[in-house]
């Protein structure tokens, strides 16, 4: 897959601020100076920066130059990217390892959310996903029966479906919904990440798409907690209130 410009240099400036050749609280180079090291635009570099910006790892003041303001592991919803994209990005080892896959018919959630007709047919698969070496989630998808050929001829250790899926079969992911809570480790999962049974777990439940809106996986990550952050991040100027000075109570 060809990797954008603007995703590149974000990687590389990840890289280094995760490295703590930027520490927390040192300014990043001048736009002008990013765009002369990678020959890019200034807007390209904008977006990388824009793309930082969205995770918290860097913000800045209007005018100024952009500040480093944390390092900890953190996943923004700003784009869709895999577990093992993200890890990727973000300068971690990923490791992953299936440990079922199997044919069965769709409970009513899943035919729901897959837009299935009752007993329909689902890939089930369970996978345990690793942040250099220490076991972080627990993946549990239902793969539409169209894409699960695919997976089901993915080696044990396939670090990413979605990169995969995307090389050998031309399915793409292009929209993701999320849903996010907590939920009590069960006994598996309490083995798996070797915490103890009860322990809260932070649950991502979410669907993607291809391009056309037709459904692929519907799954459910449940997060070690202290692994990763999510992050989102929003401004008046993407949803403005409207405040009616009027209205409000002195």
């Amino acid at each position: 897959m060809v990797t954008a410009l603007y995703v590149a240099i974000a990687e590389e400036l990840r890289r280094s601020i995760l490295s703590g050749e930027y520490p927390v609280g040192a300014r990043l180079p001048s736009e002008s100076d990013l765009a002369d090291r990678w020959s890019a635009s200034r807007g390209t570099v904008r977006q990388a920066v824009a793309l930082l910006t969205s995770e918290g790892i860097i913000g800045s003041r209007q005018g100024a130059r952009r500040i480093v303001l944390r390092r900890e592991r953190r996943h923004s919803f700003a784009e869709l990217h895999s577990f093992a994209q993200w890890a990727r990005t973000m300068g971690y080892r990923s490791a992953s390892r299936f440990l079922r896959r199997e044919r069965r018919r769709a409970t009513s959630e899943e035919a729901r959310r897959l837009a299935l007709p009752e007993g329909a047919g689902v890939l089930d698969v369970l996978r345990l996903r690793c942040l250099d070496d220490e076991p972080v989630m627990v993946e549990r998808t239902a793969y539409a029966e169209w894409v699960a050929p695919t997976v089901e001829s993915l080696p044990v250790d396939c670090a990413s479906i979605m990169d995969s899926m995307a090389e050998d079969a031309g399915i793409v992911a292009h929209y993701g919904e999320h849903l996010i809570d907590a939920v009590p480790a069960g006994s598996d999962d309490a083995r798996l990440l070797r915490v103890r049974r009860g322990s809260p777990l932070l649950r991502q439940r979410h669907l993607t798409s291809n391009q056309d809106g037709r459904p692929i996986e519907w799954t459910e990550d449940r997060y070690r907690a202290g692994s990763v952050t999510f992050n989102v991040s929003n401004s008046v100027g993407t949803a403005p209130l409207v405040r009616d000075p009027g209205s409000l109570l002195m």
